[in-house]
């Protein structure tokens, strides 16, 4: 059985994440919008360094329809190379700060998978969600410290590291290898007095272009644990590789693929490209709305 009794105690669904005072609203799928803050990401690196560029794109996000924005200070590109604590935090903080103090009311996702700058960054703007792309096993306390600070916590799947996710992943079945992943994190992630989680299968994050597409055609899979679920399809090679492109040009595959994604039942679509996302959410809404 997939599902655990610890786990199933997130069994009645939110159809909002709460979040400080505030909460986000899940009746209809969201757009998070990515801010890569680092010199080294696959598609965007180094273009937001700049508080005047960065603030510009945030704020295109939001007049384009954007719920929240993730914003990350290290890259996660298969083959990243590692940064330390100090250097994650001098670009993290002045990008939330400034962020913050210029959208007081946008919701703000901090890409990390340190305790530690998750808690600096609380103690500089308020309650975020952490989105940890190891699942916490690149810190032993991200249980414990998400579950004392009372935040969401989105946890993403990934085998291995950024360093050696893509040199030869394996599995028997990807959606139940990732199923049985989720329900003992789960499981942990209660005990650690998390009461608020959103699963992340990790597109890309130690996986082959078979098990990526797997994954997205079999997606409605991960509604049996009864917890909204982040995709994030925006650009990836599993895109740009199919169609023989380069990630500049992979904006068509990726809406296509976002509306796959909404139509197996993702609840928060994580891109590069808003306006895009939205048009998708907007369309996949009207044909639910069809449904008698």
């Amino acid at each position: 059985m997939l599902i655990t009794q610890s786990a199933g105690k997130f069994l009645k669904r939110k159809s909002f994440i709460p979040l400080g005072d505030s909460q986000i609203d899940l009746s209809i799928p969201v757009v998070m919008g990515i801010v890569n803050v680092t010199p080294d990401s696959f598609y965007d690196g180094g273009k937001m360094e700049d508080e005047t560029v960065l603030l510009r794109a945030v704020e295109k996000m939001v007049e384009e329809g954007v719920t929240l924005v993730d914003v990350g200070a290290v890259s996660s590109r298969p083959g990243a190379g590692s940064i330390s604590t100090k250097i994650e935090l001098s670009r993290l903080l002045p990008a939330v700060q400034a962020i913050r103090k210029n959208f007081p009311e946008l919701p703000v996702s901090v890409d990390t998978f340190r305790s530690w700058v998750a808690v600096r960054v609380i103690d500089e703007i308020g309650p975020i969600i952490v989105n940890d792309i190891s699942g916490g096993s690149l810190d032993s306390l991200m249980f414990e410290t998400v579950g004392k600070l009372g935040v969401p916590y989105i946890l993403s799947h990934i085998q291995g590291t950024p360093q050696t996710m893509q040199e030869d992943p394996q599995y028997d079945d990807v959606v139940r290898d990732v199923a049985s992943y989720f329900s003992d994190k789960v499981k942990k992630l209660t005990r650690a007095g998390v009461k608020d989680v959103i699963l992340d299968p990790g597109f890309g994050f130690g996986k082959t272009l078979d098990h990526n597409y797997e994954l997205l055609n079999r997606l409605d899979a991960f509604k049996v644990f009864q917890l909204p679920v982040m995709v994030g399809l925006s650009r990836k090679s599993m895109i740009w590789k199919a169609l023989d492109l380069k990630p500049e040009s992979a904006l068509n595959g990726t809406s296509v693929a976002n509306t796959m994604a909404l139509l197996g039942g993702a609840d928060i679509l994580r891109v590069h490209d808003v306006k895009e996302a939205i048009e998708a959410v907007k369309i996949f809404c009207e044909i639910k709305a069809s449904i008698k």
